[in-house]
Order: C-alpha cells, then sequence, then structure tokens
C-alpha cells in the first residue's frame, strides 16, 4: 500500500475521535528547540560544517542534522497526551528556506521530518489511543495580499504560481514522509493560505487520493482580523471550499483574547469541527518560556472553552510546552467535545 493510502486508511479514524472526544495537539517546537540552546556548529553538524551562509535558527534544518533533539521533543509531547503532532515543517517551503539558500533542500527537510514524527507516534499509539502525524505547512516570509514597500502598496514580492509550486513541492513530501493529516497554520494571508489549498488538491487531484485538512487561521490583534484584512467570519468563507476536517486559530493571542473569536468561528463554522492553540499568554522575556502563562493558567481558560462547547481540538503554540499540553489533555479528559450542526464532509 502506498504511503498516501496507508495514512488515509489510518486517518479515517480521526472524524471519529473529534465527535466522541477532545483530542490534543502537540505545543510549540520553536520553544522547545530554544531549550536546548544550540549554536551556529549545532545546526550545521558535519554535514553543513563548510556552508557558505549563517543557518543558526533554521530550525527545519535540524530534522537533518539534529534528528535526535526532533524526535525528542515528539516523545515529550506524546508522552504527555498529546494524539496529533505536528512536523518540524513550519518554514519547510522553497521561498522560506530561500533565506538560507537551502531551497534545494525543502524536499528531503519535510520527508525526514516526517519520518521522525511518524517514528515517535508509531512508538506510542496504541489501538484505544492511535496517534496521528499533521504535515504542518506554515505561513512564508513572502505575502500574495500585502505590499513589502510601504510606498508602493501595489507591490508584491512574490506570486500566486510560485507559492503554489512551493507549497505542492511540500505536501509531495510530506505525504511521502507517511503524515496522517495536512494542516495549513498560522494563516495570516489568505491568499497565501488559497495557493496551499490549491497545491494540496492539485496534488490529490493528482495521486487519486485524499488526506484530511486542517486550517489554521491568525487574528493578529484586538481587531478581530487576520493581517491581510478578513474578519474571523470572513476568513471561513474564503476557505470553506476546501471542504476541512477542523477549523481553527493559532498563534498571535493567548486563549483569553483569543475566546471572542473562537466564538465567532464555532457560530460561523457550526457543521465542522473546530481547533484552538493559542500561545500561552503574552510575550515574557523573563520567563522560561518567553511567555507568561504558566501551564495551570492556560489549562484552566482552555478547560472553560470546552465547557462552552467551542472545541474539539486543543493545543498549544508559543510559549507552550509539553507541561502545558498534559495540563491541557487532563483539564479537558472527560468534557464533552463541540457538536457539530446535522451535516459535516466527514460524516456522510
Amino acid at each position: 500500500m502506498n504511503p498516501i493510502k496507508q495514512s488515509y486508511t489510518r486517518a479515517q479514524a480521526l472524524p471519529n475521535i473529534l465527535k466522541e472526544r477532545i483530542a490534543i495537539l502537540d505545543g510549540a517546537m520553536g520553544t522547545m528547540i530554544q531549550r536546548f540552546k544550540l549554536q551556529e556548529n549545532d545546526f550545521r553538524g558535519q554535514r553543513f560544517k563548510a556552508f557558505h551562509k549563517d543557518v543558526k535558527g533554521n530550525n527545519e534544518l535540524l530534522s537533518l542534522t539534529r534528528p535526535d533533539i526532533i524526535l525528542d521533543i515528539h516523545k515529550g509531547y506524546l508522552a504527555a497526551g498529546a494524539d496529533l503532532i505536528e512536523t518540524n515543517t513550519f518554514g519547510a517551503t522553497s521561498i522560506a528556506q530561500a533565506d538560507y539558500d537551502m531551497q534545494g533542500l525543502v524536499g528531503e527537510m519535510n520527508l525526514e521530518s516526517a519520518r521522525l514524527a511518524k517514528l515517535a507516534c508509531v512508538e506510542f499509539s496504541t489501538s484505544a489511543k492511535p496517534r496521528f502525524v499533521v504535515g504542518a505547512l506554515g505561513p512564508t516570509p513572502k505575502t500574495a495580499s500585502l505590499s513589502p514597500d510601504v510606498n508602493d502598496p501595489g507591490a508584491r514580492n512574490v506570486t500566486f504560481e510560485e507559492l503554489r509550486k512551493a507549497y505542492y513541492e511540500q505536501v509531495a513530501a510530506l505525504v511521502e514522509g507517511g503524515v496522517d493529516v495536512l494542516m495549513v497554520e498560522t494563516i495570516f494571508d489568505t491568499l497565501n493560505a488559497k495557493a496551499a489549498l490549491f497545491a494540496i488538491e492539485e496534488y490529490f487531484e493528482n495521486t487519486s487520493e485524499r488526506l484530511p485538512l486542517i486550517i489554521s487561521g491568525t487574528v493578529t490583534d484586538a481587531s478581530g482580523r487576520i493581517l491581510s484584512g478578513q474578519t474571523v467570519s470572513a476568513f471561513w468563507n474564503s476557505v470553506r471550499h476546501a471542504k476541512p476536517l477542523a477549523v481553527g486559530l493559532n498563534c498571535a493571542l493567548g486563549a483569553a483574547l483569543m475566546r471572542p473569536y473562537m466564538q465567532e468561528l464555532a457560530k460561523v463554522a457550526e457543521d465542522t469541527f473546530i481547533s484552538c492553540y493559542p500561545n500561552a499568554g503574552l510575550p515574557n522575556p523573563m520567563s522560561d518560556t518567553g511567555f507568561d502563562e504558566t501551564p495551570e493558567v492556560t489549562s484552566r481558560l482552555l478547560h472553560e472553552f470546552a465547557e462552552s462547547g467551542l472545541v474539539n481540538i486543543l493545543g498549544g503554540c508559543c510559549g507552550t510546552t509539553p507541561d502545558h499540553i498534559g495540563a491541557i489533555a487532563l483539564s479537558v479528559e472527560k468534557m464533552q467535545a463541540r457538536k457539530l450542526g446535522k451535516h459535516h464532509f466527514y460524516s456522510d
């Protein structure tokens, strides 16, 4: 059986899980990598010892040079109770990797990142609690909707076609590596997200198979809009054609500030599962994680989300750790998941 068929067979269990209970997504990859206090040589490893450009901060490269660290982080989240773990591929597109002159490594980065996450999931999966690999497609440093030049609002530094091509390359490698789900996440430019969704659909059509899809937007401030200007409702109406397994919000805000936007999303996307993985509050450079919320605070806030019937998937973004994820899992383990409307794409 080819990788996408194997993953599709596994992922068929997900909708039933999301109906029965709240599933737990992992926490921040970047926050955990920072705890290792890695230096330039750690990122380079032996393979890139003589590379012509600094690569410190290229977290996706660690899947090739320090796979032990990435595997350790995955296992930490799974041991804490995560049902779904994201691949270390947030910036693993040719557009993002061009900043390091490493766009030629994108296929390998995604493939190995998926394999590492799959290895960890296989170790922790049981018949009673299967674990799932989520292939993460993050934003790129270039946006199709916004000008890079304040003096020229019409200027663009990337085209839709360039984005589509980059995301297609990423999707193909993630699927080959064995992901069970694809997630377009931290969306601050809806047009970029549409390029990713177009590439995903194109790949599915070319392979005659499909995997479940999660779409997660990012409300950037108290305006209640994503950076490219859409409200949460408008954002949902722009991406609902992709028929995602779940739609949600992540990053930029902590749970307290995110709550009204989650309420809005749960109302308009009534027939779709809802995900939420906020930051651990506000940035706090004095904190061990760089953010101000302890696991107890974050889990209490997200317990209230579950109590209000807002969510089917909960996890954490920037500043969250296995301790946060463990506390979240414990706080909602006996709670009912959000009920769907009368029809859902995955409940036919």
